[in-house]
């Protein structure tokens, strides 16, 4: 099965799409997309992975799964299309940069500029059915997006893995901690993000790990 997605990750994931799991849920995907509408646009499913080589990630952020309103997802999470209107977490988001390093806030969602710093912003579940949040999970996406998170674990060293709210930090339980640093705190959504979101000073201790192992910070 021919997936378009960058190279370097595309060898080392192919042993994933030539599971039976991978088949089905190419399967269903194509279906979803054939009754429409689903999110991000086909093209962009993988655009986290295009934007952000493997050899080139330094830092993960785990969503869940793309925005589901038009217009919003486009295969980074929590990020949004240029001119589309901040949704509540990503402000969130942006505000504990201000506080933490200083940053002001943006005038794009657009997250891209991350990406291409090598912040690989990545949901559990790569599509959705319009204005229905969760209608792709337990499709296969989450093994997938597991097995991604595992060939960093154990492929690559001193990455920052940023994991907010319950949801991701089960996703990266299994993450050896004295390989990479792994950051965890509530989720900036509104309901919840006073409860420890807010002051978790999440960028700029992953800018001090990355400096103290050599790496270029990322300008958040």
């Amino acid at each position: 099965m021919e997936v378009q997605i960058e190279e370097s990750w595309k060898a080392r994931l192919q042993p994933e799409f030539d599971k039976d799991y991978f088949r089905n849920l190419t399967g269903f995907v194509r279906e979803e997309y054939k009754k429409g509408p689903v999110y991000p646009p086909g093209r962009l499913i993988f655009n986290a992975f295009n934007l952000c080589p493997f050899d080139r990630v330094k830092v993960v952020i785990i969503g869940q799964d793309p925005y589901h309103g038009p217009g919003q997802a486009h295969g980074l999470c929590f990020s949004v299309n240029d001119g589309v209107q901040f949704p509540p977490s990503l402000v969130n988001i942006f505000k504990e940069i201000k506080s933490d390093i200083g940053t002001d806030m943006p005038l794009s969602g657009n997250l891209t500029r991350w990406a291409q710093q090598g912040v690989l912003l990545l949901n559990s579940i790569l599509t959705v059915r319009a204005h229905q949040a969760g209608s792709h999970q337990n499709q296969g996406w989450e093994m997938f997006t597991d097995a991604v998170i595992r060939l960093l674990a154990e492929e690559r060293e001193h990455l920052v893995f940023l994991l907010w709210g319950a949801y991701a930090q089960r996703k990266g339980a299994f993450i050896d901690r004295s390989k990479h640093l792994v950051l965890a705190s509530a989720h900036p959504s509104p309901l919840s993000a006073y409860n420890g979101f807010f002051g978790n000073r999440h960028f700029s201790q992953t800018n001090a790990y990355l400096k103290a192992h050599g790496e270029t910070e990322i300008k958040w």
